[in-house]
């Protein structure tokens, strides 16, 4: 059986219960749990380990417990709002040079301490609603700042990289922003019915037989 771990903030915590592994939130690690399940019986263990307000050195500090413990076969990684977020608010933000750097030194130790784990590097997304409107223009270029660093560090590693932002912005033809992230941030269940569709068809893709 393989196991799948998903890694990230509070959009992939999305309210998880930290005391069963069996419960993964409401967001999308429930929703590819649900379809690879369903499509592949008995062949996956899916683990989220997401935490809320998680910067990517907060993902780096937890490495051991939350990630090589598990010895994942697969792990997604969402991580890059709060790199920018926490900076406009308590000033704790992490920088895009040291979020580069950071991303980088966790991904060298994951692949070299779990060799042959597929690893996805979900890019960072955000769209403008009411917690991002206020500082709209910081928050859009410093989390494009993130995301290009995000696809470095994934290109540097092996991973496989999936592009959001693109896609939640053609969404907002269809439907206002706060439809798709309820806040500019927090994906609603269609946001997060994105981020799953986009994370099952790369997993799919790169282990066809």
């Amino acid at each position: 059986m393989k196991t799948f771990v998903f890694q990230g903030d509070s959009i992939t915590d999305a309210g998880r219960h930290r005391a069963d592994e069996e419960t993964r939130g409401s967001g999308y690690p429930t929703l590819v749990a649900a379809r690879l399940g369903f499509a592949h019986p008995g062949e996956y263990r899916f683990i989220n380990r997401g935490i809320s307000g998680d910067r990517i050195v907060d993902v780096n500090a937890r490495i051991k417990p939350d990630i090589l413990h598990l010895r994942p076969d697969i792990l997604s990684i969402l991580i890059g709002i709060n790199d920018v977020w926490h900076e406009l608010g308590s000033r704790n933000g992490v920088d895009n040079d040291k979020y580069l750097r950071t991303y980088c030194e966790l991904l060298e130790e994951i692949t070299r301490m779990c060799p042959g784990v597929q690893i996805y590097i979900l890019e960072p997304f955000v769209l403008k609603a009411s917690a991002t409107e206020a500082h709209w223009d910081v928050f859009y270029a410093e989390t494009r700042l993130r995301a290009a660093s995000a696809k470095k560090a994934a290109a540097q590693f092996g991973c496989t990289f999936i592009p959001l932002q693109e896609k939640f912005e053609a969404l907002c033809e269809k439907a206002p922003a706060n439809y798709w992230l309820v806040d500019g941030v927090h994906p609603s269940a269609m946001g997060h019915e994105l981020i799953a569709r986009e994370l099952v068809k790369a997993v799919e893709k790169r282990n066809a037989v």
